[in-house]
């Protein structure tokens, strides 16, 4: 049996079209997810046996081009689940993981749990996330993923997802072509166009991915309820040639772009 029937069947597929992501269990060893934790809990400044030393509720950490962090992108599974989604030759390996979210138990507000979608491109060194952009073709990003490096249970803060917000983000993006819209021009509204989606959490055992749309409108939560750091990266699948959702071949990630237009117009 090939690693692509492995990775992701033709349900889930169809489930990542529709809803706009898929899980994937044992993405990479849990093993391998617990030596990454040592590397990040060495990035915080923590001390994983003094809660004490736990002073913020959220510390992010960017990539680390680390080899356990690249095999645990890189996996057979996760490739022949690239595959799967953005096409056979159709993506870029990672490199390295990041950025990571690690995130405290804590009564303090993180500042920085609003819904948002992540945007691809805009000006090389731009310190203002808000002037990035997105467009209908999703430029620069493929696949937006959660590599969980910890358990991640309702209590422990895990990523909320509005399940099929990417159809009303590339409903949004068409009328403005290539050149889209900012992120602060997306979140003027609020993303109020998917706020009557239902939501799920992203939640699994350590070594579990999430593989995101690109417009799946998303966001983090504080760490109120848990008692353990919770463990995250939040890393793009970056696409190697431009994603085309009118091609005679189109991906699921371009077939869902596709679906989302036409069902606008035909309703």
């Amino acid at each position: 049996m090939s690693h692509r029937v492995d990775a992701l069947s033709s349900a889930h597929i169809d489930f990542f079209i529709s809803n706009g992501f898929v899980r994937v269990d044992g993405a990479f060893p849990r093993e391998l997810a617990h030596e990454c934790r040592r590397i990040l809990w060495l990035a915080t400044g923590c001390k994983e046996d003094a809660p004490a030393t736990w002073t913020h509720p959220v510390v992010r950490i960017g990539e680390i081009p680390h080899p356990l962090f690249r095999e645990a992108a890189n996996t057979p599974r996760l490739h022949a689940a690239y595959d799967a989604l953005v096409g056979t030759g159709r993506w870029l390996p990672r490199g390295s993981l990041g950025t990571f979210p690690i995130r405290f138990p804590s009564p303090d507000d993180p500042g920085d749990c609003g819904w948002h979608i992540d945007a691809s491109f805009g000006t090389d060194g731009e310190p203002d996330f808000l002037k990035w952009r997105a467009n209908v073709v999703s430029k620069g990003r493929a696949l937006l993923m959660l590599f969980l490096f910890s358990d991640v249970g309702d209590e422990d803060a895990p990523t909320r997802l509005r399940v099929g917000s990417h159809v009303d983000i590339a409903r949004r993006l068409e009328p403005h072509g290539d050149e889209g819209l900012t992120l602060g021009e997306l979140a003027s509204t609020g993303f109020a166009e998917s706020s009557n989606r239902a939501e799920a959490a992203a939640t699994g055992p350590a070594g579990t991915v999430y593989l995101c749309h690109p417009f799946l409108v998303h966001a983090a939560q504080p760490l109120l309820r848990g008692d353990r750091p919770r463990f995250l990266a939040q890393p793009p699948l970056l696409p190697r040639e431009p994603l085309d959702p009118w091609r005679s071949d189109a991906s699921p990630v371009e077939r869902a772009i596709f679906e989302a237009l036409c069902e606008r117009v035909s309703g």
